[in-house]
């Protein structure tokens, strides 16, 4: 990817401030942030000018994390500055634009409307650069390339090693890199360049399908079944409705997560909240403490092989539960040779586990 790097070095203002007229706006405009100990002072001007010089794309890119993160503190982090710097990087973005891009908004910060109307051009400029690089990708026939695609660890196992096992032995040039993630982080890890494909679940938390900064493939759609002790009393059934379980204790993902999420909504439409008893993302633990506990819960059919035997899977009565998987690559990147032949390798594989759990069920 193409990475606007931002060097403490690079990040001054000019010295001359009254060269641009900054000497002379009122101090009522000149906003002070206690953020982690350290004083930072952002210059916001007010008055709008005509642009008279090329935007630094690095600046952009510090104007992005800032609506991504909401804090300059969390910005900062993000980018590996400090909070002096990145209001540095702002301040000197503003006055390239001629509009000012922060307002008070009690003791914090938000975005002018002139800085969303950046924003949504920063998010067409990153994905040219993306795609300029995709493009110039298809001319280094025979050069050493690299991907790193980052998936949950059931998407990992069932998705992304067949994926990179087809890529390691088509092309010994490349080299290919699987990293446990998960969302939000999967996220920001891609956006900031450290992985090139995630693989994520749809969930509150995740970004809008219209979301300018990525390009998303659907994958699967994973239906989840009630997992029961062997002599449960619905072990022998064909299925099960959701809300005969409301009595028995459950055990659930922890908070936060995808299936967590899945689940609570699930039981919640029809018409209880479980009793967790025990939490934990892990499938074999999953497996063992169900028959430990006597308890019940609901796993996606991407994960149910992973689960010990002596377990009964029973489907759910009407309208299952399911999540929905997809990959994501930032915006214009999803053209690049390498990364278009994962992806189609990823969908080829999402498509051979429906014609499995289609054959099953």
């Amino acid at each position: 990817m193409v990475q606007p790097e931002v060097d403490d070095d690079e990040v001054h203002a000019p010295d001359h401030g009254h060269q641009h007229g900054e000497d002379h706006i009122p101090e009522r405009h000149r906003i002070t942030l206690d953020a982690a100990k350290e004083s930072v002072h952002l210059l916001v001007p007010t008055l709008t000018r005509k642009l008279r010089c090329m935007i630094d794309v690095r600046r952009l890119r510090v104007l992005r994390e800032l609506a991504d993160h909401g804090t300059i503190v969390a910005a900062a982090g993000a980018l590996h500055l400090t909070p002096s710097a990145v209001s540095q990087q702002l301040t000197a973005l503003a006055r390239e634009t001629g509009v000012a891009l922060l307002e008070p908004d009690g003791r914090r910060l938000r975005l002018t409307d002139a800085a969303h109307v950046l924003l949504q051009h920063a998010h067409v400029v990153f994905a040219q650069l993306e795609q300029a690089e995709a493009d110039l990708a298809r001319h280094a026939a025979g050069h050493r390339s690299s991907l790193r695609i980052g998936a949950f660890p059931t998407a990992l196992a069932q998705l992304v090693a067949p994926v990179v096992a087809a890529l390691r032995h088509a092309d010994e040039l490349l080299s290919v890199q699987a990293v446990e993630t998960d969302e939000p982080a999967c996220f920001a890890q891609l956006a900031g360049g450290e992985l090139d494909i995630v693989v994520s679940v749809e969930t509150s938390g995740a970004p809008q399908q219209d979301d300018p900064r990525l390009h998303r493939t659907p994958l699967l759609a994973d239906v989840l079944d009630a997992v029961l002790p062997a002599d449960h009393r619905y072990a022998g059934a064909t299925a099960v409705a959701l809300e005969d379980l409301a009595a028995d204790a459950w055990i659930l993902a922890l908070p936060g997560s995808s299936c967590e999420e899945i689940t609570r909504v699930a039981c919640a439409t029809a018409g209880f909240t479980p009793r967790s008893t025990h939490s934990t993302n892990d499938w074999t633990a999953t497996g063992a403490l169900l028959a430990a506990a006597g308890a019940v819960t609901l796993v996606p059919r991407l994960a149910q092989p992973l689960l010990p035997a002596g377990l009964v899977v029973v489907p759910l009565a009407g309208a299952s539960p399911t999540r929905h998987l997809f990959a994501a690559t930032r915006r214009g990147a999803s053209t690049a040779p390498v990364t278009a032949r994962a992806l189609n390798l990823l969908a080829e594989t999402a498509a051979s586990l429906r014609r499995i759990a289609s054959t099953c069920g």
